[in-house]
């Protein structure tokens, strides 16, 4: 329980929660803009996913799809100045798996989303939360927690369905030569022709993903560099098949020291003005419990 609730500046609480609904923001009108097309997407196709019928959720008509969109960006942008986190934040998530069952109901589920919705799910728990501030709070590690759980769970299963339905053959398949062939860039061309290197990059993938969860028991001076590593693979993942898994790496920064990144007060520095700090953001030693 201790690790659970291990507290965390609320400053990085702030930090993560503008990061994450500005992204959300982003993914509408950048990664996930061909979800509006099912406006007009026939009924009949509308295959909703098991939480969608449980819930009995509307099919999707143009009504919903485009209320939607506009209502979840601009909601999703308010929440991002931290201004009725609860409120805001409960809409946001609302919205936005509404969102993911518009996007997923038609035969493409994509499971790069798990991490953002958990942060979603729990950031509106933690209430007020401010840019700098330096209190400790249980509630916020609890969330931060949750949310790497959820990052790693992402790691860890899909190594669990390829070994489900690929079955242990998975690392010695094809499956990396039919994805350079489909979607390959020029830097998969040149590492494709390399004897055994797709093999070797196969078992690699398979290593990485069983191996995820040990980022909880590493040292915490090491812990960052275990995190540039999982930033790099998907660096890797891009330059060679194209694959963005953009949602995760947002959700994946629930692991790094974000009240550090201050760029309204850098800025100040740059223009030469001293940033003015409340009594919230200075170096308080008090824990707040809970939320």
């Amino acid at each position: 329980m201790r690790w659970l609730f291990a507290p965390v500046p609320l400053g990085r609480i702030a930090a993560f929660r503008t990061l994450v609904y500005l992204f959300v923001a982003l993914d509408l009108v950048v990664f996930t803009p061909w979800v509006r097309s099912h406006a007009n997407t026939p009924a009949e196709l509308y295959q909703p996913l098991r939480v969608g019928r449980l819930l009995h959720l509307p099919t999707p008509t143009a009504l919903i799809v485009h209320t939607v969109f506009w209502v979840l960006i601009a909601v999703a942008l308010a929440a991002a100045t931290g201004r009725a986190s609860r409120l805001l934040g409960w809409l946001v998530f609302g919205l936005y798996f509404e969102w993911m069952i518009i996007a997923m109901s038609y035969g493409k589920v994509d499971h790069d989303r798990v991490g953002l919705l958990v942060a979603l799910a729990v950031l509106p728990t933690i209430g007020r939360a401010r840019h700098g501030d330096r209190t400790l709070s249980e509630g916020g590690g609890w969330a931060l927690r949750v949310t790497q759980i959820a990052v790693i769970c992402t790691y860890f299963l899909a190594a669990w369905a390829k070994l489900r339905f690929g079955g242990p053959d998975w690392p010695t398949s094809a499956v990396l030569a039919q994805a350079i062939v489909r979607r390959g860039t020029w830097l998969a061309d040149q590492i494709a022709v390399v004897p055994g290197l797709l093999l070797a990059g196969q078992f690699g993938i398979m290593a990485f993903e069983l191996l995820s969860p040990l980022i909880f028991v590493v040292p915490q001076r090491w812990r960052g560099a275990v995190v540039a590593f999982f930033y790099s693979f998907h660096v890797m993942t891009f330059a060679t098949i194209t694959i963005s898994f953009a949602p995760h790496l947002v959700a994946m920064t629930s692991f790094l020291p974000l009240e550090r990144v201050r760029p309204i007060v850098w800025t100040r520095r740059l223009l030469g003005r001293a940033p003015s700090e409340s009594p919230a953001m200075q170096d308080r030693p008090a824990v707040a419990q809970g939320g």
